[in-house]
């Protein structure tokens, strides 16, 4: 009877899963692979060589921007870390604020301060400096990512140093380890699941994101998600050749959790 029940449970689990994940992961495939007709064809796939630079780009500023966050974040993280408790939690919860403000909003704010005439280049007008071409560049393009992604960084790596434990660290400089070498010996490998889970939570959406470069480039850049959408909701629509897109990426973004070591659960279950 128990064993019943248990499946029971499942059940709800298992039709989430099955309708809203391996049901349109099959869709995605069988368009991938097929024409307007329904005949079975490749010449999605292989016409994909004509946006080769624009899969190379967003490869590109996705990578810039996950290293921008893991460079900001880990001295932050460690920071965080080494508080006492009741300040962790105040300090936390000011860098998740902006995840609480809507993603349109947030970018809608950058857009106002990197404009010709923005916040931005009028303060820098006060010093006789500028004022700059900021908006609709790869530039915007990266710290709009490093802005919106920079806390999917932070948690996982708070969450992996506060397991750290300050004997361990105070042991190390007993032994005569100096700040490199406790950074790189001690530090750094303790830390590696959190860097791992890190990297992939930022480089995933960075990667297929198409808001973020469509409002901060002023459609001058096109990453891999924006030519996903223009297929599915554009002028050109041809969802065969967008299911193609969807499935390479998918595949590199596979390869790419395979690379890092994928999600670790313990950080995952900390950052929720």
């Amino acid at each position: 009877m128990r064993v019943k029940r248990k499946k029971g449970v499942a059940v709800p689990y298992l039709a989430w899963m099955i309708i809203f994940t391996a049901l349109p992961l099959v869709l995605v495939i069988f368009f991938a692979f097929t024409n307007k007709d329904g005949g079975f064809t490749l010449d999605n796939l292989t016409g994909l060589g004509n946006y080769v630079s624009v899969f190379f780009l967003s490869l590109i500023l996705a990578a810039i921007a996950t290293v921008l966050c893991l460079v900001i974040a880990y001295p932050i993280s460690f920071m965080l870390s080494r508080l006492r408790a009741g300040r962790q939690g105040i300090l936390l919860m000011l860098v998740m604020l902006p995840m609480w403000m809507n993603f349109l909003l947030r970018t809608y704010a950058w857009m106002s301060l990197l404009e010709y005439n923005g916040l931005i280049n009028r303060f820098l007008g006060i010093f006789g400096i500028g004022p700059f071409e900021m908006i609709n560049t790869a530039g915007a393009v990266v710290l709009g990512m490093v802005y919106n992604y920079l806390p999917y960084m932070i948690l996982p790596l708070y969450t992996a140093m506060v397991k750290i434990s300050p004997s361990v660290i105070e042991a190390a400089e007993d032994l005569g380890a100096g700040f490199w070498s406790k950074l790189f010996r001690v530090i750094l490998p303790l830390s590696k699941p959190g860097i791992q889970t890190g990297i992939t939570m930022v480089f995933v959406p960075a990667i297929s994101t198409f808001i973020i470069s469509k409002m901060l480039s002023g459609g001058n850049i096109w990453l891999i998600g924006d030519l996903i959408e223009s297929q599915f909701l554009g002028n050109a629509y041809n969802y065969n050749l967008g299911s193609a897109m969807s499935l390479v990426l998918m595949v590199v973004v596979l390869l790419i959790m395979s690379l890092t070591g994928g999600f670790d659960q313990e950080d995952i279950e900390g950052v929720i």
